[in-house]
């Protein structure tokens, strides 16, 4: 993209809201602000790096978990709030007893099973690069399973999800 070209694309931008802020808020400059990037949590590599064998091990959490709360807790006691808190980079370096990873990015629905592992990648809520709705993915999660559904925003919006996922939540 040349420079005249990103010029027009965040001209076209410009004056445009995230309605998930309340507008009366959000809606125009009020000044400095700031936000939290945190990064490489990567469940797992703590034992990984601390046994010299990255390639397997991982399959604890603990350190990692109590680090990540720790952050979380960190945050929470700030006072001004930030904006919002980003968390990027590695995730997870080894997958005890994780069943299904969900990602984004393709802007398109797509998929794979591999070793018992279910890979799957949501479609986009702004362009899409395939036939798929602009849309979102509900995920339900109970102690038996993990149910998931890709819902155009229209369908979302009109129907909200369906009566059987709604079922799965209501069990205790």
């Amino acid at each position: 993209m040349s420079a005249a070209e990103a010029g027009g694309v965040f001209h076209r931008a410009r004056g445009r809201t995230l309605a998930a802020f309340p507008a009366e808020k959000e809606s125009e400059w009020k000044g400095p602000f700031y936000f939290i990037l945190g990064a490489d949590p990567q469940f797992g590599l703590i034992k990984a790096w601390s046994t010299g064998d990255c390639d397997n091990g991982g399959d604890e959490w603990e350190q990692e978990i109590r680090l990540t709360e720790q952050a979380v807790q960190a945050i929470n006691k700030l006072n001004p709030k930030p904006k919002f808190f980003v968390l990027c980079g590695d995730l997870i370096h080894a997958m005890p007893g994780v069943k299904v990873v969900f990602s984004g990015h393709y802007h398109r629905n797509a998929g794979g099973t591999y070793q018992n592992l279910d890979m799957v990648v949501s479609s986009a809520i702004g362009c899409q690069l395939g036939r798929d709705p602009h849309g979102l993915r509900v995920v339900v999660v109970t102690a038996e399973k993990i149910v998931h559904r890709y819902y155009s925003l229209d369908e979302l919006s009109e129907k909200g999800i369906e009566d059987d996922l709604m079922d799965l939540i209501k069990k205790k």
